[in-house]
C-alpha cells in the first residue's frame, strides 16, 4: 500500500463522453516506473494504439508528477507531459515546472490522463475532488498570458494554476507547447495535441497536503541533499545569479556554440552580445519554481529602442535558437522573439531551429522574397527573426503555413535538396550545443527516444569538464556509447522521475545522484531503493520508450544525425577541425547498441527486456517477428 509521496490516485477525463473517473495508482507501477516520465511512457504504451495519428482522439495526453512533487523537496517542481508526438510520431516527452506540477499534487492526484476529443473548446477545471468540464470560448484565440488571468477572474480565484495553450495550439502547429504561469512544456508538439482535442486549458487548485512516509529519514536525506547544493562551486556562485544563459559563456569557450545553422560553428565569438555580462544589464529579477532555492529564471526587461517594454525570461537554448543559430546579435530582440513564442505557445527551440533552417535555405537561393512574404530572411537580420514568430503561430498563408510543422515536413514540402539543411532528429530540432566538439551528447541527441533532445542525456562531462564517473576526452568516440547510455539512464531516474530539476544534476549533484535519489524517494514513500535500483528505472523506462517507437515504425535509420555534422568540419575556434565521419559515428553507435543490450538494428534484446521486466514487449514483438 502506497503510504506517501504519492496520492494513490489517477485522474482520467474523457472529452468525448464528458465522463471524469479517479482510479487507483498500482504500487507495483509506482515502484516500477517511480512517477513522471516512467509513469507517462507506461500508460502511453499501454493504453495508446498502434499506429495512430498524433493529432486524432485516439491520442492521450499524460501530465504525471513524481513522488517529490508537492513535498518540502528542494526544487521538486517538476511534472512531465507525455503523448505521441505529432512532430516526431515517436513518445513526446515534455517537462515543465513552476507551480502547477505541486498544485495538481494538492488537488489530490498523482497523474491527469485526457482522452478523446471534445467538439468544443473546452478547458478542465479541476478543485480537490471536483472536476467538471467547461467551456473555453471566451478564451479560445486568446494567448497564453491573457488566458490565464481570463480564466483566474472568470473564477473569482486568484490562487489557481492553469496549464494552456496559445493560438499555435489551437492552430495545430506540430511546434506548439503548452505553457503554465511563464514555464512551458515545451518541446515535441504537445500543445497540438491539447488543440486537437479542443482542450484551451487544464485549470487546478488543491488544498492538501502531500504526505511524507518517513519523516525522519525524509529530513536526513534533505539536509544531505542541501549540504550538497551549497557546497557546490556552480549551483549558488554562478547558475543561481545568471541562470542557464551562463551556458552562452562556456559553449563559446568551448567553440560549440552554433552559429547560421550550424554552418559556422566557431566562427565568432557571441559571449560579448549574448554572455552573462549582456544579459546582466537587462535583469530585472529572479524568479523560483515552488519550494526551489536556487531561482536560475532570470527576468529580462528591454527598456528602450524598437524592442522597448519587451519582458522575459528567455533560456540558454533560447539565446542559442534566436541568436547563434539564426546569427543574431541583439539581445533585445531575442527576450521579444521569447515573450512571442511564450505568448503564443511556440516552443522557442523548434522554432528558432526552423526560421534559421528557413534563413539558411534563403541566404542559398532556395527559398526567395517570392517564398518569404518579400521579407528579406537573412542570418542576422533580427525584425526578418521576429516576424516569422507571429506567421508561424497564426499558419499566415506562405512561408507561415510553410514553416508551422517544422523543419523536416517543411523541407519534404520544399525538395530541391533542402533536406540537408534541417537540423533534427527524428523530426525534432536540435538543441544548442555542436555534437562535432562534444560527442557523446551528440550520440545522445541521436540516439534519444524523443529525438535531438539534450535533456535526455546531458553530456556534462563533456560540457562542464565534470569527471564523474569519470574523466572524458570530448573529441573522442571510443567509450561514448556506454557514456550516452549513462547519462540517459541517470537522468531519466533522477530528474525526470522524482520529478526534479535537471540543472541540479548537472551543478550540484553529478557525483550522487542516484544515490540522492534514493534517499529522498525511499524517505518520502518508505521504498526501498538502492542507488542502483534507481538506475535500473531509468533503464527500464528508456528501454520501454524505445519499444514503443520501435511499434511506431522507427529503425536504425532514424538513430542517426544530419549530414552535415559527418561532412562539415568545424571551421574555427577551440573545436576547429572537429567532425563526426560516418564510420566513426558507426562505431558509436553499434557501441551504444552493444552497452545497452540491443541487437545491432537497435532491437531490446529479449534477455535485456526480461532482466527488466518487461515481459509485455517481449509479446509485441514476438508477434512483429522481431525475434
Amino acid at each position: 500500500m502506497l503510504s506517501g509521496g504519492y496520492l494513490g490516485k489517477i485522474l482520467r477525463v474523457n472529452l468525448t463522453t464528458k465522463k471524469v473517473a479517479v482510479e487507483e495508482l498500482p504500487e507495483q507501477i509506482a515502484r516500477d516506473y517511480m512517477g513522471g516520465a516512467g509513469f507517462g511512457i507506461k500508460y502511453l504504451f499501454d493504453e495508446v494504439p498502434k499506429g495512430i495519428d498524433a493529432l486524432s482522439a485516439e491520442n492521450k495526453l499524460f501530465f504525471s508528477c513524481g513522488p517529490l512533487t508537492g513535498t518540502s523537496a528542494p526544487c521538486a517542481s517538476k511534472m512531465t507531459v507525455v503523448a505521441k508526438s505529432p512532430l516526431t510520431g515517436a513518445v513526446g516527452m515534455a517537462v515543465t515546472g513552476g507551480y502547477f506540477p505541486a498544485e495538481l499534487k494538492f488537488a489530490g492526484y498523482d497523474m491527469l490522463i485526457v482522452e478523446g476529443k471534445s467538439e468544443e473548446p473546452v478547458f478542465i477545471y479541476v478543485k480537490n475532488e471536483n472536476v467538471s468540464i467547461r467551456s473555453a470560448k471566451t478564451v479560445w484565440g486568446v494567448n497564453t498570458f491573457d488566458t490565464q488571468s481570463i480564466l483566474k477572474e472568470e473564477l473569482n480565484d486568484q490562487n489557481v494554476r492553469i496549464a494552456c495553450i496559445g493560438p499555435a495550439g489551437e492552430k495545430l502547429s506540430r511546434m506548439a507547447c503548452i505553457i503554465n504561469e511563464k514555464r512551458a512544456a515545451g518541446r515535441k508538439g504537445l500543445g497540438a495535441v491539447m488543440g486537437s482535442k479542443n482542450l484551451k486549458a487544464i485549470v487546478v487548485r488543491g488544498t492538501n497536503d502531500v504526505p511524507v512516509a518517513d519523516e525522519a529519514a525524509f529530513k536526513a536525506a534533505k539536509s544531505t541533499m542541501l549540504k550538497a547544493m551549497k557546497e557546490s562551486a556552480h549551483l549558488y556562485p554562478a547558475f543561481s545569479k545568471a541562470g542557464t544563459p551562463m551556458v552562452v559563456d562556456v559553449t563559446n569557450a568551448a567553440g560549440i556554440f552554433p552559429i547560421k545553422n550550424f554552418s559556422a560553428t566557431g566562427e565568432k565569438d557571441y559571449t560579448d552580445s549574448l554572455g552573462v555580462s549582456k544579459n546582466n544589464e537587462a535583469f530585472l529579477g529572479a524568479g523560483h519554481c515552488y519550494k526551489c532555492p536556487v531561482a536560475c529564471s532570470q527576468m529580462k526587461l528591454v527598456k528602450k529602442g524598437k524592442y522597448a517594454g519587451a519582458l522575459s525570461d528567455p533560456e540558454y537554448e533560447s539565446m542559442y535558437c534566436f541568436g547563434g543559430a539564426t546569427g543574431v546579435e541583439n539581445l533585445d530582440s531575442i527576450i521579444y522573439a521569447d515573450q512571442l513564442c511564450d505568448q503564443l505557445g511556440l516552443d522557442t527551440m523548434s522554432t528558432g531551429m526552423t526560421i534559421a533552417f528557413a534563413m539558411e535555405l534563403f541566404e542559398k537561393g532556395i527559398l526567395t522574397e517570392k517564398d518569404t512574404d518579400g521579407i528579406k530572411l537573412k542570418f542576422g537580420n533580427d525584425e526578418a527573426m521576429t516576424s516569422m514568430i507571429r506567421k508561424i503561430a497564426y499558419r499566415e498563408d506562405g512561408i507561415g503555413e510553410l514553416l508551422a510543422d517544422g523543419s523536416r515536413i517543411a523541407a519534404s514540402k520544399i525538395g530541391r535538396g533542402s533536406e540537408k539543411y534541417a537540423m533534427q532528429v527524428k523530426g525534432l530540432e536540435f538543441p544548442g550545443y555542436d555534437p562535432r566538439g562534444a560527442k557523446a551528447h551528440g550520440l545522445s541527441y541521436a540516439t534519444s527516444y524523443t529525438g535531438a533532445d539534450h535533456n535526455r542525456g546531458y553530456a556534462f562531462q563533456e560540457i562542464f569538464g565534470i569527471p564523474i564517473p569519470k574523466a572524458y576526452d570530448r573529441f573522442a568516440s571510443k567509450g561514448k556509447g556506454e557514456l550516452a547510455m549513462w547519462n540517459q539512464d541517470l537522468r531519466t531516474a533522477t530528474t525526470d522521475c522524482p520529478s526534479m530539476c535537471g540543472f541540479l544534476l548537472d551543478m550540484a549533484l553529478p557525483a550522487i545522484a542516484a544515490q540522492n535519489t534514493a534517499a529522498m524517494v525511499n524517505g518520502a514513500t518508505k521504498f526501498d531503493y538502492t542507488a542502483e535500483e534507481v538506475v535500473k528505472v531509468g533503464e527500464r523506462i528508456n528501454n520501454l520508450a524505445k519499444a514503443f517507437n520501435v511499434r511506431e515504425g522507427l529503425t536504425r535509420d532514424d538513430d542517426t544525425l544530419p549530414e552535415r555534422f559527418f561532412t562539415e568540419v568545424i571551421l574555427d575556434g577551440t573545436s576547429k577541425g572537429q567532425s563526426i565521419p560516418k564510420e566513426e559515428f558507426t562505431e558509436m553507435l553499434n557501441e551504444y547498441y552493444e552497452a545497452r543490450g540491443w541487437d545491432k538494428n537497435g532491437i531490446p534484446t529479449r534477455e535485456k527486456l526480461e532482466a527488466l521486466g518487461l515481459e509485455n514487449v517481449i509479446s509485441l514483438f514476438l508477434e512483429m517477428k522481431l525475434y
